[in-house]
């Protein structure tokens, strides 16, 4: 069975959705566009050479990418954004290596020592209890308790 230039473009729209689902890029979904178009447009006779269906797929690829790459980029993020994780926030800690003035130390809590910065940014002294502000990775985001 031999393929004809829409089938083949409609196999390379197909492998771009799934590189796309597989690498989250949302690039790759663009590149589908762009395919599947041109596959429309060779089906129809629009495009019946191989040099107009490339210009049709780089050109449909790129206008997709410059008009919707944005806006759904924005979209996914407000619907999909990331909930902070604050089990840790509010509990005490001690530290157990000099947390720096704009650097990273140590402090000791729940039976593990985890790395420690300063939210303001201040230094503070070995053995000095501090309250657990924000968990930032695996960075605690800490302030002195006066």
């Amino acid at each position: 069975m031999e393929l004809n230039s829409p089938q083949i473009w409609v196999i390379l729209g197909a492998l771009a959705l799934i590189a796309e689902l597989l690498s989250v890029s949302f690039v790759f979904v663009f590149l589908s566009i762009g395919a599947l178009a041109t596959a429309l447009l060779a089906w129809t006779g629009i495009a019946p050479t191989l040099n107009a269906q490339l210009l049709s797929f780089s050109v449909v690829s790129v206008l997709s990418l410059v008009a919707l790459r944005k806006p759904l980029r924005a979209l996914l993020k407000k619907d999909g954004g990331a909930v902070e994780y604050s089990e840790f926030v509010g509990d005490k800690a001690t530290v157990v290596q000099e947390i720096p003035t704009q650097g990273e130390g140590r402090v000791f809590y729940r039976g593990t020592e985890w790395i420690a910065i300063a939210k303001n940014g201040q230094v503070i002294q070995m053995s000095k209890s501090v309250i657990i502000k924000k968990l930032d990775g695996i960075k605690l985001i800490v302030e002195e308790v006066f």
